[in-house]
C-alpha cells in the first residue's frame, strides 16, 4: 500500500513542479442569443509553457497506478474479513465501506470545483500530491499478522485459474464483463450540454457533482432497503430505469423538457442515473467476494475488479468508436444539425438496454453459486481460457485505444 502512494505521489509532484499549471483567460464568442446579439463566453486556457499532453498522459498514468495498486490493497483487506461475516449480516461491511469511499468523492467534487474556478488546477494537484503522504503514518502503525506462511505465487495462480474454470466463476463474471461492456455512453454528451446549451464550467461540475451524491445515495438505498433482494431482481429494476433516464437525453436533444430548463432537465436525467448505477455497484462486489478461493482473496478479488474495470475501459473505448458512425462535430452542432447527436444517443441506449439480456446468468443469491460448484459438470478449461482472454485482450485493446488518442487524435475518424 505504501509503494502505491509513493509512486502516486512522486508522479503528481512532477507535474506540479516540471510544468506550469496556470490558466490564462480568454473571451471567446459563443454564438447568438435568441433575440440576435452575440454572445461571449469567458474561457481558462493553458499557458505556451503547460505540461505536454504525452508528459502528462505519462504521469496520471503512473499515478493511476499508484493509487490502484493502494486501492487493490485495500479491497484485499475488505474481501477477507467480508468472508467472515456471519449469514445476517453478509453484505454490510462491503457497504459500509463503499459508503465511505463515496463520502469522500461526495465532499471532494465540490471542492475541487471551488478551487479550479477559483486559482485553477494547481491546487487540486498539489492536495492530490500531499494527501497520500498524509496516510503514510497510518500505514506504519496499522496492524497485521506477521511471519505468516504465505501461499507462493505460483500455487496462488494455481487456485485463481482453477477458480476461474469452475462455471460458478466464469458464467457470472462473463456476465458481468458483457453487461459493463455493452454500457456505452455517448461520448460527445458533455460537448453538446456545452457547445449547444451553453452550459458553463461551473454548472458541468456541478452534474458531476449531483452524480456523484445520487451514486451515495443508491448505495445507501441498497443497503438500507435492497440488500435482502435478489441480484437478478436488481438488475431488472436498475436496467429498466437506467434505459428510462438515457432515453430522457434524446428529448433534451429535441427541445422537450416539459416547462424544466436545460440544466435543471438535464441535471435530473444525470443524477438519477448515477443513482442507478449506485444501486447496481454493490450486488456485483459482494457476488466477487464469495467467488474467492480462501487463503487467495486479495488476488482474486484483485482480478475479479479487474474484470469490471476491462468492461469499463473497453466500453470506453467503444464509446469513442462510434463518434465516427454520425456527425457529431462541435462545428455541426452549433450549426444546429443534431441528427447524428439524436441516432448517437439512441444508439448508446439500446445498447444499453440490451445487457439485461445476461442478467439470467448472474446467480440470485451466494447459495446459487454453490449448487453450481456442486455440479460434476461445472469445471471447463475452455470456460476458463476463454474467460481470461477476452478479459486480457481487452485490455490491450483499450490500452491502444488510450494511447492512439493521445499520438493520433482522429485515428479512428471520429472528431
Amino acid at each position: 500500500m505504501a509503494l502505491g502512494w509513493i509512486i502516486c505521489s512522486l508522479s503528481l509532484a512532477a507535474i506540479v513542479f516540471y510544468s506550469d499549471l496556470s490558466l490564462e483567460k480568454n473571451i471567446e464568442y459563443n454564438g447568438n442569443d435568441d433575440y440576435g446579439n452575440a454572445t461571449e463566453v469567458v474561457v481558462r486556457i493553458p499557458p505556451p509553457d503547460a505540461p505536454s499532453i504525452p508528459f502528462l498522459s505519462l504521469m496520471l498514468f503512473l499515478s493511476s497506478m499508484g493509487l490502484w495498486i493502494a486501492d487493490v490493497m485495500g479491497d484485499s483487506l475488505v474481501a477477507e474479513k467480508a468472508k467472515l461475516e456471519p449469514e445476517s449480516t453478509r453484505g454490510h461491511l462491503q457497504s459500509s465501506c463503499y459508503i465511505c469511499r463515496f463520502t469522500g468523492m461526495m465532499f471532494s467534487a465540490p471542492l475541487s470545483m471551488m478551487l479550479y474556478s477559483t486559482y485553477g488546477p494547481k491546487p487540486i494537484m498539489l492536495m492530490s500530491m500531499t494527501f497520500p503522504l498524509l496516510i503514510m503514518p497510518l500505514i506504519y502503525i496499522f496492524w497485521e499478522p506477521r511471519n505468516l506462511e504465505l501461499k507462493s505465487t505460483r500455487n496462488q495462480c494455481r487456485e485463481i485459474w482453477t477458480a476461474v474454470c469452475n462455471r460458478a466463476v466464469w458464467q457470472p463474471m462473463g456476465a458481468v464483463f458483457i453487461y459493463g461492456t455493452l454500457q456505452v455512453s455517448n461520448a460527445a454528451w458533455k460537448e453538446y450540454l456545452k457547445s449547444v446549451l451553453n452550459f458553463t464550467a461551473t454548472q458541468l461540475n456541478v452534474l458531476l457533482l449531483a452524480g456523484g451524491l445520487l451514486a451515495f445515495l443508491g448505495i445507501i438505498a441498497y443497503k438500507m432497503y435492497m440488500i435482502t433482494w435478489r441480484w437478478r431482481s436488481i438488475y431488472y429494476v436498475t436496467m429498466s430505469l437506467n434505459g428510462f433516464f438515457s432515453a430522457l437525453q434524446v428529448l433534451l436533444i429535441q427541445g422537450i423538457t416539459f416547462g424544466f430548463s436545460p440544466f435543471l432537465f438535464a441535471l435530473g436525467d444525470d443524477a438519477l442515473d448515477d443513482f442507478v448505477l449506485g444501486m447496481q455497484f454493490l450486488p456485483v462486489c459482494i457476488m466477487m467476494v464469495h467467488l474467492c478461493p480462501n487463503g487467495s482473496e486479495g488476488a482474486a478479488y484483485a482480478m475479479f475488479t479487474t474484470v469490471c474495470n476491462a468492461a469499463g475501459n473497453l466500453n470506453a473505448a467503444i464509446s469513442t468508436m462510434l463518434l465516427g458512425i454520425w456527425d457529431v462535430r462541435k462545428e455541426t452542432l452549433m450549426a444546429g444539425d443534431l441528427s447524428g447527436m439524436t441516432k448517437l444517443t439512441i444508439l448508446t441506449t439500446a445498447l444499453q438496454v440490451s445487457g439485461i439480456i445476461f442478467v439470467q446468468f448472474l446467480p440470485n443469491r451466494k447459495e446459487d453459486l454453490d449448487t453450481i460448484k456442486e455440479k460434476p459438470d461445472s469445471n471447463s478449461v475452455l470456460g476458463g481460457f476463454i474467460f481470461l482472454s477476452v478479459t486480457f485482450l481487452s485490455i490491450i485493446y483499450s490500452v491502444f485505444v488510450g494511447v492512439m488518442n493521445i499520438i493520433h487524435p482522429g485515428w479512428s475518424g471520429e472528431s
